[in-house]
């Protein structure tokens, strides 16, 4: 973004002048790939927010937000420009922007220069401006633009005013479950001005107000306000330190947030907080789940790489599946700056002596080895000023060798040099501190014993160099008069649709769509488009060396049908296949295959020298980095994980994905970070829940790209597989309320979009972590309510390792066949911060999750049952008062009664803001709950079943759902739900300190 800065000081004049004709609208040319292009008007929306065109089919999807343009380019710079001919535009009419995860491409030509200038101006403006907000800023400009949109949707005749028929639809399509009586009181409310019957934008802004205010906030503000509708700066100072756990709380810290989030200027002049500036500040950044703190590079950075786990991108320049997608530079731009720290560079022999980065063996595009070079040079260090790991897989000539080192050299320049780099102890791998600015070149290194003199040699090429595997590889080698575009059509058609039908399954599905379900779908089609040339060659000698892990990755022979004369150093997992023969399909053995390599590109390997496994002689060097397949790594997991931690502690491991996934889906980094591997690498261009998991480890420490494992990972013995990997210390118990949820969504992929029923959404929490610690529970299911429902349901979980736990916040829309997921948000362990705390879904706007979070220590088999965790915020109001009650019962009753007064119109306009918020409906009463009139001792006589606990299909333990949950005794609100009981104020607080002050033994 370096280059945006010059547009932040663009004049006013300068800027409107470049608004008013985006937003005018401009004819340009869209060029398409194979078409000769085609004419539509392009305009800015009038929240300058989104590029939208016409005419188009696809007219919700016609438009790019200004959030996700990566990129602007002037003039042909983009593949589709270069396909064109010299000559057929003016490169100065000629624009391109990217946008999007997958660097999609909008090329455009206008009439004239002028217009090209004024386009390229107005959007890295707008640009620059996104790339310079705080979190705060940026936050309230996505609400807003969230709420202009909202309204503009549900103007459905574009009259700019909405009647009550489309406020009723809003309503469903906000999953808003109310009568259409207080819908129509809050309506009459907020339409004030003289056209009566209607909402203009501004009226709209209160009704939504008046339909957003929380009673769960509300109720908060009252617990410290003593009874008041506002806060003083010194019971703000109390919230905030009590509740929130903040040291350090200032007067002026309390009088700056009532500054910035107080709505009010009569509360502003009092020093008062109200509830509207109370709600803003709860869902303001400063009280996100994630600890903000962690923004920033926290952790101790001058320790040997080998003690940190680094982000990984696998083949980083494909922007889709590994068979036919498109390769790009701009990949590289972008996952450098998303914080990856090791991108993948393939190299092959190319045209005109240039060597090309594209995957072999298929039909991906190419790009220039220069190009990529160039790319990362430029953005490597834009965010963060760590070392980056150019990961070399080499297939080149010696000639091109040469052109490679030549470039590298010529490109990085003192990048490359490490020569004053501080090793700190011997024979010790330098620290990301010491190498900030540097770029280090993992590759293969000539042996020593050939001398410095030797202008190359033979090294093993049995490591990722080589990773496709032959029943993958297309050969290009054709039957019966086939053309290689007839193939490519029918591999193409065949992939295309196999995709479509792995997008249809459960996007929380850990077992993701592989290309196994291709190869058997093709296996057919294969054998009659393409020559089957099975590689089999008798095995070399096997090595007799010293070898540390001379083990790794070795099966036993499994069937006898396989030669004794084969090595099985390389075997991968046993696939399964339904072919004729009905047998299974092997990788075969092979002799240990070798490259050429030039001294020029070994003498840039220097701390990354990349190593097969029976290559690696305990002769006490450092610098060698492991690469395995995922398939091998997990039989190294599963059998010698203690001598594979071991060895983590020394030397790096690279982890990548099977070559069997042709799709680009990802695999679980999970057991190899538990293995201390440093180097899992994922396929960045594919999102889902493994690149979830991947970004939320890498967003703590500043998303700097590399992150300290634990200290009892990086020296001594550790078994990551152990009942208890960590007797003497302590374990940590997160203890979890989950309150409410705000403006839940339908599900993505809802088959009647808007017009779907309204979910009925609960809340699921995973532990992912050691086995040890990875478990699952989840909240009850709340009917109709997808706006604002209330769960006021408690989760304890116990984790032994928190370093490198994730807590994954899912949730789902109860259906009568299942479950749809409608959103997720992963956060390490140790970013929780205690308190009352939102939990915005990633990648949506206004979805979140309130919750309350405490974080307990407990030593051995012996801890604090806490009862009542996070003093619900509704006992504080503690007092028997009917209006009190009627209130706090209408968060869990479905049509609380209101007093013939609340239904008399004459009294709309006249209601105070808290009663507003206790009158109305939060939540439905909870899925296959019986609306039942027991006493709370009959309750927790029913037998509880979450001690049944069982492991799910995917190994982690999940507690049984409860058909009848009981609450503590000492929540006074589920006292009072549950039992009819009241009790005074003095004696309910005297249950709970008692409570909280008895050890119970577990």
């Amino acid at each position: 973004m370096a280059d945006l800065e010059v547009y932040k000081n663009l004049s006013p004049e300068k800027v409107e002048r470049c608004m008013s004709v985006m937003q005018s609208g401009t004819q340009m040319i869209k060029l398409k790939r194979g078409t000769k292009g085609l004419v539509r008007l392009f305009y800015l929306d009038e929240h300058r927010t989104r590029l939208r065109w016409r005419p188009s089919r696809k007219s919700e999807k016609a438009k790019i937000l200004i959030d996700s343009i990566y990129k602007v380019t002037e003039g042909r710079q983009s593949e589709i420009f270069h396909r064109q001919a010299e000559g057929n535009f003016d490169p100065s009419c000629c624009f391109t922007i990217y946008h999007g995860n997958h660097m999609e491409s909008l090329d455009l030509i206008t009439s004239n220069p002028e217009e090209a200038r004024t386009w390229i101006t107005g959007l890295k403006y707008l640009m620059a401006g996104i790339s310079d907000e705080d979190s705060l800023a940026k936050r309230q400009r996505t609400h807003d633009q969230w709420v202009k949109q909202t309204f503009e949707e549900a103007d459905k005749n574009g009259d700019g005013l909405l009647n009550i028929e489309e406020i009723h639809q809003l309503m469903h399509k906000l999953n808003v479950n109310l009568p259409r009586r207080k819908v129509r009181q809050m309506f009459q409310e907020a339409d004030t001005d003289e056209n009566q019957g209607t909402l203009t934008f501004e009226e709209f802004c209160v009704f939504y107000k008046m339909m957003s205010l929380r009673r769960d906030l509300y109720l908060l503000l009252l617990s410290y306000s003593d009874k008041k509708d506002h806060l003083t700066v010194e019971e703000l100072a109390q919230f905030l330190k009590v509740e929130q756990k903040m040291n350090n709380v200032t007067t002026d810290y309390c009088l700056d947030i009532i500054k910035k989030f107080e709505v009010s200027e009569e509360n502003k002049v009092k020093n008062v907080l109200g509830i509207e500036g109370f709600t803003n500040f709860m869902r303001s950044p400063a009280c996100d789940i994630f600890n903000p703190l962690h923004h920033e590079v926290y952790q101790d950075m001058d320790q040997p790489l080998c003690n940190y786990y680094i982000a990984s991108s696998h083949n980083t320049y494909l922007t889709g599946d590994q068979l036919l997608s498109q390769s790009k530079v701009d990949m590289y731009a972008r996952v450098l700056q998303e914080g990856c720290r090791c991108v993948e560079v393939d190299c092959w022999d190319g045209p005109d002596g240039e060597p090309v980065v594209h995957h072999g063996y298929t039909l991906t595009s190419k790009i220039l080895f220069r190009d990529v070079v160039e790319t990362i040079n430029k953005h490597a260090f834009v965010k963060n000023e760590f070392p980056v790991i150019l990961s070399i897989e080499n297939h080149c000539s010696i000639q091109q060798q040469r052109k490679i080192a030549q470039y590298l050299k010529g490109i990085f320049r003192d990048k490359l040099d490490l020569s004053s780099v501080d090793t700190g102890e011997c024979k010790q791998l330098p620290s990301p501190q010491s190498l900030k600015g540097k770029i280090l070149v993992k590759g293969k290194k000539l042996p020593y014993h050939l001398g410095d003199d030797a202008e190359e040699g033979e090294v093993s090429d049995e490591d990722s160099a080589d990773e496709i595997e032959d029943e993958c590889k297309f050969k290009l080698h054709y039957n019966n008069g086939t053309t290689e575009h007839q193939v490519e059509s029918f591999i193409r058609k065949k992939l295309e649709s196999l995709l479509k039908e792995s997008q249809i399954r459960d996007k929380e599905d850990p077992d993701c769509f592989t290309v196994r379900a291709l190869l058997k779908a093709t296996h057919e089609g294969l054998n009659a488009h393409l020559k089957q040339s099975p590689d089999v060659k008798e095995s070399g000698k096997k090595s007799h060396g010293r070898s540390l892990m001379t083990n790794f990755g070795k099966h036993k022979k499994t069937t006898k049908s396989r030669s004794k004369s084969y090595s099985t150093d390389d075997e991968e997992d046993t696939q399964q296949n339904t072919g004729k023969e009905g047998g299974q399909l092997y990788r075969l053995g092979r002799r240990r295959k070798t490259m050429k390599l030039c001294r020029e590109l070994s003498d840039l390997v220097v701390y990354t020298n990349s190593v097969a496994a029976q290559d690696i002689v305990d002769d006490g060097t450092t610098g060698n980095v492991l690469s395995f397949s995922e398939t091998r790594a997990h039989q190294v997991v599963q059998q010698k994980s203690e001598q594979f931690m071991i060895y983590n502690q020394k030397q790096l491991t690279r982890i990548y994905p099977s070559a069997y996934r042709i799709d680009s889906s990802n695999f679980n980094p999970l057991p190899y970070w538990n293995a201390g591997c440093q180097l899992v690498a994922l396929n960045y261009q594919s999102e889902g829940r493994m690149m979830q998991l991947n970004r939320a480890k890498f967003k703590a420490n500043g998303n700097c790209g590399y992150v300290l494992k634990p200290q009892q990972m990086c020296k001594g013995t550790f078994n990551p597989f152990s009942g208890d990997p960590l007797p003497a210390n302590p374990k940590k118990q997160l203890i979890l309320k989950v309150i409410s949820g705000q403006q839940l969504p339908k599900p993505p992929d809802s088959m009647f979009g808007d017009r779907g029923e309204i979910i009925d959404p609960f809340v699921e929490v995973e532990i992912i972590g050691l086995p040890v610690d990875c478990c699952k529970d989840q909240t009850r299911v709340v009917d109709d309510n997808g706006f604002n429902p209330v769960w006021e349901e408690t989760l304890t979980f116990t984790v032994h390792m928190p370093e490198i736990a994730l807590v994954r916040f899912l949730v789902w829309d109860h259906d009568p066949i299942g479950r749809d997921f409608v959103g997720q948000r992963t956060v390490t362990f140790s970013s929780l911060v205690p308190g009352y705390r939102h939990v915005y879904l990633e990648g949506l706007t206004e979805a979140s999750i309130f919750v309350h979070i405490t974080i307990n220590e407990i030593y051995g088999k012996w801890s604090p049952l806490i009862l009542n965790p996070s003093y619900t915020i509704l006992h504080f109001l503690g007092a028997t008062k009917n209006r009190q009650l009627q209130g706090l019962k209408g968060l869990f009753s479905k049509n609380p009664r209101h007093s013939s007064s609340e239904n008399n119109s004459h009294y709309v306009r006249k209601r105070s803001i808290g009663d507003r918020i206790l009158r109305r409906t939060a939540s439905a009463p909870a899925k296959g709950r019986k609306k039942s009139k027991m006493g709370f001792q009959e309750m927790v006589e029913i037998k509880d079943s979450v001690s049944e606990a069982t492991r799910d299909q995917d190994g982690v333990l999940r507690r049984t759902t409860r058909s009848l949950q009981a609450r503590p005794v000492s929540m006074p609100v589920d006292r009072n739900l549950l039992g009819a009981l009241s009790l005074p104020v003095s004696e309910t607080a005297k249950d709970i300190e008692g409570k909280e002050n008895s050890l119970v033994q577990i």
